[in-house]
């Protein structure tokens, strides 16, 4: 009887997409989810910070934050919204037509993806380059002249104005850079897709492309309320 090892052979291994370390498709991708998903955790954390400092800011300087909130193009965000939203179910369709091995249909998919998303980030240059000329970029030109005169009737502190101007662009410019990471992320996935790397037997890339993508589309979704709906009641 010999005294080596036994030998256990994997065909799991024959598969090109599966790493040395794993030794199935299913413990690789359930890996990759769980790292993706902590990933996810930690930005969860770094947005809430930003989301608890807006939300103080707006309790101590009320006056401020709804007319700085009134100034804001809301048709500019009602229609990025819906281009984000319209991404997320090419992005879910994607990842099913992947998971078929519909490799044309995926390809579509995903670029139908990247066009929702240039479409977002022009509109938001949009959106910036109007507060550019507004004088409401924090800054050593800013000037809020023109909203304390659509608001007599209430005391607007033009210090705390620049609070709320200064969260606004740190927030949806945070969001607008993880946009362009999402987009140089897809653009990645578009590429190896029309190669036809990725189908039924693996498509990990895929779906842990497609969770950034949601988790980045989820941020917007709270950030349009909180900056453009929630003080649009009349101020007094």
């Amino acid at each position: 009887m010999s005294d080596s090892p036994l030998l256990v052979e994997h065909p799991e291994h024959d598969n090109p997409a599966l790493l040395h370390h794993f030794a199935t498709p299913e413990q690789q991708r359930n890996t990759a989810s769980l790292g993706m998903w902590l990933f996810l955790a930690t930005e969860v954390m770094f947005f809430g910070g930003m989301f608890c400092a807006y939300l103080v800011y707006r309790y101590w300087y009320y006056n401020e934050f709804a007319a700085g909130s009134r100034s804001l193009d809301i048709w500019l965000g009602t229609i990025n919204t819906v281009v984000l939203i319209c991404s997320s179910l090419t992005v879910a369709l994607g990842v099913k037509a992947a998971q078929l091995g519909k490799r044309k249909q995926l390809v579509g998919l995903l670029l139908a993806t990247l066009v929702f998303g240039v479409a977002f980030l022009g509109i938001k240059g949009i959106e910036w380059y109007q507060k550019y000329e507004e004088h409401h970029i924090p800054g050593h030109s800013f000037d809020v002249s023109d909203i304390i005169q659509n608001y007599p009737q209430i005391h607007i502190d033009p210090s705390h104005s620049q609070i709320y101007f200064s969260l606004y662009f740190a927030m949806t410019g945070l969001h607008a850079l993880h946009m362009i990471v999402g987009i140089g992320i897809f653009a990645f996935l578009t590429y190896y897709s029309w190669k036809g790397k990725y189908g039924p037997e693996y498509y990990t890339p895929i779906e842990n492309g497609g969770l950034y993508w949601h988790f980045v589309d989820i941020i917007w979704i709270y950030l349009f309320p909180l900056l453009y709906l929630i003080d649009r009641k009349p101020l007094r």
